[in-house]
């Protein structure tokens, strides 16, 4: 499914939202190699062109957006389609933003956007595991009525080797 819009962000800047292709692989190396460490520090680094090629080799199991300013990658957002037939209609959603992006509506938008494509393509539940101290990502999953789970207690080491929670999230989307 190829997917465009454009949309005018809080901060006044003009996106452009379309559907991950083959030819996106440098460009998104090129966002995540630009972002700050404040920006990573939730993730699960490093973002390096072997992880890229792996997310455009599986786009089949995606349903994947980019936002470009400026003809640049600045928000990237999916789902992992689980493949296991008993994971079947279930899949882990994700959004990164580049730091110059936040605080401007960017993953609101990229959020609904993806429910969308996921409702239409029938997909029963998404989930996410989200660091404990991730507090603006907590309250984004929140907005859109994703349940807290559980707990994944000490699961996710940050850049000081200190082992932090995992909250679990989900939406049932039937």
């Amino acid at each position: 499914m190829v997917y465009k819009l454009k949309i005018k962000l809080k901060n006044n800047k003009e996106v452009n939202f379309r559907s991950l292709n083959l030819k996106d692989e440098e460009k998104l190396f090129l966002m995540f190699s630009s972002m700050s460490k404040k920006a990573l520090r939730w993730s699960n680094t490093p973002f390096t062109r072997a992880v890229i090629k792996h997310w455009i080799d599986n786009l089949p199991s995606l349903i994947a957006l980019v936002v470009e300013y400026d003809n640049s990658i600045v928000g990237f957002g999916f789902i992992q389609k689980f493949r296991h037939l008993r994971r079947k209609g279930v899949g882990d959603l994700t959004i990164y933003l580049h730091h110059d992006f936040h605080h401007f509506g960017l993953g609101t938008i990229i959020m609904k956007k993806l429910l969308e494509l996921a409702r239409k393509d029938q997909m029963h539940k998404i989930e996410h595991s989200i660091v404990s101290g991730n507090k603006p990502s907590i309250g984004l999953y929140k907005k859109f009525d994703f349940k807290i789970e559980g707990l994944s207690r000490e699961s996710f080491m940050d850049t000081e080797g200190r082992y932090l929670d995992l909250v679990n999230v989900g939406l049932i989307l039937e």
